[in-house]
Formats: C-alpha cells, sequence, structure tokens
C-alpha cells in the first residue's frame, strides 16, 4: 500500500481547501450570530413595545390591567395605581 507522492499532494491540496472553507463557513457563521442577535434584541423591543400599547388600550377602555382586578370596570374612570405602576414601569 503505497501512496505515491503526487496523491500525497493532491491530498495535501484537499486539505487545505478543506480547512480554508471551514474557516470561511465559521466567520460567516459568527456574522449571522451577530445579526441574529441584533435582529432579536429589536423584535423583542417592538413586541414589548406592542404588548405595552394593548394594556394602554385597554385601561383606557375603562378596565384594570393590574394583577389585583384585572378585568374589572374602573369606576367612574378613577385611576389606580396599581395599573399606573404597571403602564409606566421602565
Amino acid at each position: 500500500m503505497l501512496v505515491t507522492l503526487a496523491e500525497v499532494e493532491a491530498i495535501k491540496k484537499n486539505l487545505k481547501q478543506v480547512i480554508e472553507e471551514n474557516t470561511a463557513l465559521r466567520l460567516e457563521n459568527d456574522k449571522l450570530r451577530e445579526r441574529l442577535g441584533e435582529v432579536e434584541k429589536t423584535s423583542s423591543a417592538k413586541s414589548q413595545h406592542h404588548g405595552r400599547e394593548n394594556l394602554q388600550r385597554i385601561y383606557n377602555d375603562g378596565f384594570h390591567i393590574c394583577t389585583y382586578s384585572y378585568g374589572q370596570r374602573r369606576e367612574n374612570d378613577e385611576e389606580c395605581m396599581f395599573c399606573d405602576e404597571l403602564l409606566f414601569r421602565e
């Protein structure tokens, strides 16, 4: 089972190509992970904003959004400090 010098050179050349491709794919993968992280942060912030808008709409319609009285009508549209805390929480 003798391997000729030409075969060894071909194997080395093939190995070099595979290593270069692997390196390029790792770099691309890292860039895609970074981009995905940015997109997830943006979509998460949008989702929170959308949820807060929904709560604000329910509250403006005259209902409690706090855990103590959720879904109950606010009498005379009086302010509820628990609901306000939820709406204006940072």
